[in-house]
């Protein structure tokens, strides 16, 4: 009914006949209006690694979520694959005998990294692999760069992550995806990786990788979870700056970036948007470990349905701008997507 209400005016007069539910009544008109959508290419899987031979090893902080050995890895590539999901993220759990000060054993050519990207390019050539230079993974006390005197030292770090990212490439890695934060880390990997040959590896840099409490889960799946001193906000941004957040995303696209990552995704959306409305350019946001684990604890409790939160959070990045996003429930919602 379209009647007069005790104040005097019809809906369509207060509305001037616009009436916003039109295109809600069904599902094929909500479809046919949708501004945001999330499809498989989308998605990039962030994949764990450890040492061993066919072996999946459960990450206690993310149900779900498991260590792979390289074996398992390329098989996990594959079903990717099959599902329309155009890339993995690859993630190391070193031992920590190969842990140092210095995370040298990101130098050596067969380490982890770099035999799980061989194995994955040979036996599934059509999916893309997508690697970090950050030390974290390699040093005895869980920073992204070489710990000095308490102080990460940024040069000499950068020094050893272009030479660790030209040996990821030599690997066969498609994007270097470098998330350590360093000043001029990526007109330096982009410096090397053209010298050696590499001009057509790409680099997604974590242009704004917020010093943020949502890391746990990620640290304990990469085993450094116990080793870290201290914290990392001398080179990570500041949760309170968008304008840096820009700045250091301006920085990145001059030295050579040819795509740009914001980590943590939910919390950080604003400046996903920011990033894509005032440079457009190619932005990426990273679902990280806490936010999967939120869902996952929520949902085991039986406080949210975990499926649609998982859902609606996804496709609240696309709607900020992002390109693509780096989630653990990569393969889950590309079954979802695919019925």
């Amino acid at each position: 009914m379209t009647g007069r209400h005790q104040g005097g005016r019809s809906v369509d007069e207060i509305t001037g006949s616009r009436r916003l539910r039109r295109m809600r009544k069904a599902d094929w008109s909500r479809r046919l209006v949708r501004e945001s959508a999330l499809g498989p290419d989308d998605l990039i899987w962030p994949i764990f690694i450890m040492e061993g031979e066919d072996k999946a090893e459960p990450v206690g902080s993310m149900p779900g979520v498991e260590r792979f050995t390289i074996d398992r890895a390329v098989q996990a590539a594959r079903e990717a694959q099959g599902l329309g999901i155009p890339a993995v993220a690859t993630f190391a759990n070193i031992p920590h005998e190969r842990k140092d000060q210095t995370g040298s054993h990101a130098l050596d050519a067969d380490n982890i990294i770099n035999c799980v990207t061989a194995a994955i390019k040979a036996e599934v050539p059509g999916i893309g692999v997508i690697t970090d230079a950050a030390l974290d993974p390699f040093t005895d006390h869980g920073h992204d760069g070489v710990l000095r005197d308490g102080v990460i030292v940024n040069d000499e770090t950068v020094d050893i992550i272009a030479r660790a990212a030209v040996l990821q490439a030599d690997a066969g890695a498609d994007i270097i995806a470098p998330s350590d934060m360093m000043d001029g880390r990526i007109g330096a990997i982009r410096d090397a990786l053209d010298a050696a040959g590499h001009q057509d590896v790409a680099i997604m840099s974590y242009t704004a990788k917020f010093a943020s409490a949502c890391y746990g889960p990620y640290r304990e799946a990469i085993g450094t979870g116990g080793l870290l001193k201290g914290d990392k906000k001398t080179y990570y941004v500041d949760p309170g700056n968008s304008d840096e957040a820009v700045r250091e995303a301006e920085a990145d696209l001059d030295e050579g970036a040819d795509m740009l990552m914001v980590k943590p995704a939910l919390p950080y959306l604003d400046v996903c948007y920011r990033i894509k409305t005032e440079l457009r350019v190619p932005v990426f946001a990273y679902q990280v470990s806490g936010e999967y684990a939120m869902i996952e604890a929520a949902a085991a409790n039986g406080w949210i349905d975990g499926e649609k939160v998982m859902m609606e959070k996804l496709v609240a990045f696309k709607r900020a701008g992002c390109d693509g996003i780096l989630t653990y429930y990569a393969p889950r919602v590309a079954r979802l997507l695919a019925g």
